[in-house]
């Protein structure tokens, strides 16, 4: 099992959740509940879609983390 770096963003009226590591792998949810699940099938997919063309998968290499900075 890989476990892959996912950056979520809030929109105005939604989420968006994509993944570094998969380019173009993306979802976008009324919730943040909703992309975290969306996305979790994107990345099945993509990987699915890589396997049936026998492409490699990529490795996941970003990393995360948080700067705290004065405000």
């Amino acid at each position: 099992m890989k476990e892959y770096a996912v950056l979520y963003e809030k929109g105005p009226t939604s989420w968006g959740a994509s993944v570094p590591d998969l380019p173009g792998c993306f979802a976008v949810g009324k919730t943040f509940e909703e992309a975290e699940r969306l996305i979790r099938e994107a990345i099945e997919l993509y990987i699915e879609e890589l396997q049936a063309n026998g492409k490699p998968i990529p490795e996941p290499v970003t990393r995360v983390g948080r700067v705290s900075v004065a405000a």
